[in-house]
């Protein structure tokens, strides 16, 4: 199975082929273990009937933005409000998909949405707000694509909205299986966030995390019939007089068979691997 990492150097390796080394075997023991907790149980359950959108909550106008600056002040989240947002609204919203099935969930209050795109005050560009409304807005989820209730933002100097999903992702169920504080990070990690699932399913980018004196990040992946679990390792860590420095690379791991409605989970920390909104645009 083919492994690679977003940025220098790349990290292949195969999550099916046979090894040697015990600490290696141990950290592929582990993977197996949480795939086994996780089949068939309450927790997928749980999982498989919520919202987990695999995208940004955020969808720029159409045509994307006009300039650098413009690009610029999205991505610093910097925002001005030069208009009156709904005050108002209703307390719940439905999350629908093709299917035929929805979901009902607590709606975000216009108010707290515009928070969370304008969270600098800085000088140099900005993007204007003059208001807002209620809409729709497509997104992916981990059970297919779902149209979800929407702010829609109007951009001073745009025809088109900018839109944000006005409903928060569901909980993660407890996992059935405790994480793994046993094992060093040489042999298991812990990984971020999902940035990203590819449209066909047979590839899906996180973040992984390594230190300022080693090799970088590697993820292997363990593909069952109801989970992909992921096992993150750090390579060749040095621990001499190394400064801690935790460092984030985006790790793009390919899939044998296409996600579909398989739970991706975390060897580390036996839960699932979650998309969330990033300190700064991805």
């Amino acid at each position: 199975m083919a492994l690679s990492a977003a940025g220098v150097g790349a990290v292949s390796g195969c999550g099916s082929e046979k090894e040697a080394n015990p600490q290696v075997e141990q950290a592929a023991q582990r993977a197996r273990q949480v795939a086994s907790a996780w089949d068939g149980s309450q927790a997928a359950a749980l999982w498989r009937a919520g919202y987990h959108p695999v995208e940004q909550a955020v969808q720029l106008p159409r045509g994307g933005l006009h300039n650098k600056a413009d690009k610029r002040a999205y991505q610093t989240r910097n925002f001005v409000l030069r208009g009156d947002l709904p005050a108002t609204g209703p307390k719940n919203g439905q999350v629908a998909w093709a299917s035929g099935k929805s979901l009902t969930q607590p709606l975000i209050a216009a108010n707290a949405a515009y928070k969370t795109l304008a969270q600098a005050r800085i000088d140099g560009p900005h993007l204007a707000v003059t208001g807002a409304r209620l809409g729709t807005m497509t997104l992916a989820t981990t059970r297919g694509p779902a149209t979800v209730p929407a702010w829609l933002f109007t951009l001073q100097g745009y025809t088109s909205p900018l839109k944000r999903a006005a409903v928060s992702p569901s909980s993660s169920p407890r996992s059935p299986i405790k994480a793994a504080h046993d094992l060093p990070d040489s042999q298991l990690a812990p990984l971020g966030r999902l940035i990203q699932l590819a449209a066909d399913g047979r590839s899906l980018t996180v973040v992984a995390y390594h230190g300022a004196c080693d090799d970088g990040p590697a993820v292997k992946v363990l593909e069952t019939g109801g989970s992909v679990v992921l096992s993150a390792s750090i390579q060749h860590p040095d621990e001499s007089n190394c400064t801690a420095q935790k460092q984030e690379k985006q790790v793009t791991v390919e899939l044998d068979h296409p996600m579909g409605n398989r739970i991706l989970l975390d060897a580390y920390t036996g839960g699932p691997v979650v998309h969330r909104e990033a300190p700064g645009r991805d």
